[in-house]
């Protein structure tokens, strides 16, 4: 297993800019080869989906090609992978698509750890909600608080596989597990999960997975993972003319082929820089490099865990035995906000706010404000870490 930081930071033209960005739950920076896909795409003929013209088959050629890169990225078939404007704008689809086989008095479970796109839509959708509460002491959230509030008429369980405020990661196989025993159906939010683990959508028992290739190093867009023979027992609206073929019965209009390339070419970078050494088929290589990512984060996440408990007046909110390098920070007589300014001005990018995960920070007892978000991407280094611990120092000595 071989993880060359040096080799892998070259490949990103933003850290030029000489910035320590520990913003990657929001988004992270892009690397060339992703550029370059988007670039070429636009460069070369292309038009509508087709066989007859080459512009048409070029953009065939760049959805089946996405379709395939993302199965491989999440353990799921291809023609299960649907592509959205964004995880938010899928799940809402998904959720209006479901309501309308609900009857009044069935039940949806939503939770206060989530991301509030895993959560509106189902408010919304006028289903009976029941809310799993996480413990804010110990920032976790347990099968057993899911199990508390399903009933014979729950209809589905919205969770998250990872939070993206404070990191924790949930069972998700065992939550499955028990809501599936009661008939239930599991949306799974793993737009933070996927950025930091292999995902195997069978495996975690997810009916339904939606994540973002922007927080893995693609482009602004949406993926959401089916089981092909689910997706043809549900009826989307959609537009007369369209197909109403799986999987685009559930894609609304014309695709943006460009970034479907960007998508490929960021899964095969994971394939390929992350473990240089990797070897065998496409997930093969995934499961090597994600081994590898997570064995860098594991070692930078101790570096900034005793980093902050030498320095006093800082709150870790982040506490989950299972949790991403993701770490939620609140201070003393001192406002995140300003905390966020101070370290923006000497090139550290660590972002304050409660980042859409506005159940999470209530229940945290930081009401709308949130706190400082501290998260780790593939291209974060020690000496990263070093300037964030050395301008949080200086900002508490202010």
């Amino acid at each position: 297993m071989t993880y060359d930081i040096a080799a892998l930071r070259s490949h990103f033209p933003a850290l030029a800019a000489g910035i320590a960005h520990f913003d990657g739950p929001g988004g992270t920076q892009t690397p060339e080869p992703v550029i370059r896909a988007i670039a070429d795409a636009l460069a070369r003929p292309l038009s509508n989906r087709g066989q007859v013209t080459l512009g048409e088959r070029n953009a065939e050629a760049l959805v089946t090609g996405a379709r395939r890169a993302m199965a491989d990225l999440l353990g799921a078939s291809p023609s299960g992978i649907v592509f959205g404007r964004s995880a938010t704008q899928l799940t809402y689809d998904v959720a209006r698509t479901l309501a309308k086989t609900w009857s009044p008095g069935d039940e949806v479970v939503v939770t206060r750890l989530d991301h509030d796109a895993n959560i509106r839509p189902w408010v919304q959708s006028g289903a009976t909600v029941r809310w799993a509460e996480f413990d804010p002491k110990t920032g976790e959230l347990t099968v057993d608080a899911i199990r508390a509030v399903l009933s014979e008429r729950t209809r589905l369980v919205a969770v998250t596989a990872a939070s993206n405020l404070i990191g924790t990661r949930p069972d998700i196989p065992a939550i499955a597990r028990a809501a599936h025993e009661v008939g239930a159906l599991v949306h799974v939010d793993g737009v933070h999960h996927t950025a930091h683990a292999l995902v195997d959508v069978e495996a975690l028992g997810a009916d339904f997975f939606v994540c973002s290739p922007y927080k893995f190093l693609g482009p602004h867009h949406g993926v959401l993972a089916a089981r092909p023979e689910l997706l043809e027992t549900l009826r989307p609206e959609k537009l007369l003319p369209s197909t109403d073929a799986v999987p685009e019965r559930f894609e609304l209009g014309t695709l943006p082929y460009e970034f479907l390339a960007g998508t490929t070419a960021a899964v095969d970078f994971l394939a390929e820089r992350l473990d240089m050494e990797a070897t065998g088929t496409r997930r093969e290589r995934l499961a090597a490099g994600y081994a590898a990512l997570e064995a860098h984060e594991r070692l930078l996440r101790a570096q900034i865990d005793e980093g902050l408990a030498a320095l006093d007046g800082v709150t870790v909110h982040s506490r989950a035995a299972d949790r991403t390098p993701t770490v939620l920070l609140t201070f003393e007589n001192h406002s995140t906000a300003d905390a966020y300014g101070f370290l923006a001005e000497r090139g550290v990018q660590a972002p304050a706010g409660s980042f859409y995960a506005i159940e999470a920070s209530r229940h945290l007892g930081l009401g709308d404000t949130g706190g400082l978000r501290v998260g780790l991407a593939p291209y974060n280094d020690s000496p990263d870490v070093d300037r964030l611990l050395t301008g949080l120092t200086d900002f508490l000595k202010r």
